[in-house]
């Protein structure tokens, strides 16, 4: 699927009638061929992106799942944090970002102030688990992308996290590594996204020195705040 077609998403019909023509769009269809683009404003809720999510067979990672890992959080927050993919809690009980990665992420938040509940919604690229936690193929994250193009209408974020390499490239299109880019703010769709490493590779270099990972994502989390507050 193009990145044109994909960014059409978020091209609304606007007229007087846009309510029934969004609600003239909910149905149980879904394209099974992933170059068809999810047309725009398919979904009127989180709800029913879910309930597509966990029926959808967009691409062979449908077939092995066990649930969907759509997202949490609150479906108003101004910041939302995109993930790669599922792992196996993940996958076993359908939330995003509840293993190790998770509660360390929880920790990163909560440091400075932030309930990962009220003030935050967490979702990932994709949405079902990869065999062997592997990274998503890019037509796997093409099928899937249209969901969380939506995901991002839906809730309407003023700043954006993107966690590890694969979720910037994903979103953004830039390639760059995640040590070069991590901390620098890019402006994507008129919204503000913050590349940040991701939680797993802080877990794999816990040293807490100045320079060291842990200690950069220190750095950027605080901007981040320094950000939302100023917004």
């Amino acid at each position: 699927m193009s990145d044109e077609k994909q960014l059409s998403l978020f091209d609304l019909p606007v007229n007087d009638d846009s309510e029934e023509v969004l609600t003239s769009a909910q149905t149980n269809f879904i394209p099974k061929d992933a170059k068809i683009p999810i047309p725009a404003g398919t979904y009127l809720s989180m709800t029913q992106l879910a309930k597509h999510c966990n029926e959808c067979y967009r691409c062979e990672l449908g077939a092995s799942r066990t649930h969907a890992v759509v997202g949490r959080g609150n479906l108003q927050a101004n910041l939302m944090i995109i993930g790669e993919a599922p792992g196996q809690h993940e996958d076993e009980t359908g939330l995003p970002f509840v293993g190790r990665s998770g509660q360390l992420l929880e920790k990163i938040l909560a440091s400075v102030g932030f309930n990962s509940e009220q003030d935050i919604y967490i979702c990932n690229i994709n949405k079902c688990r990869p065999p062997e936690n592997r990274v998503p193929t890019p037509q796997e994250i093409a099928a899937c992308k249209p969901y969380l193009l939506e995901q991002i209408r839906l809730v309407d974020p003023k700043v954006i996290l993107l966690t590890g390499a694969t979720s910037v490239k994903a979103l953004t299109g830039n390639k760059s590594a995640i040590s070069k880019i991590r901390g620098t703010w890019i402006e994507w769709e008129g919204r503000l996204c913050m590349p940040i490493f991701h939680p797993s590779y802080l877990l794999r270099n816990p040293s807490q020195e100045k320079g060291s990972p842990k200690w950069l994502m220190w750095q950027d989390i605080q901007a981040v705040r320094a950000k939302l507050d100023e917004l």
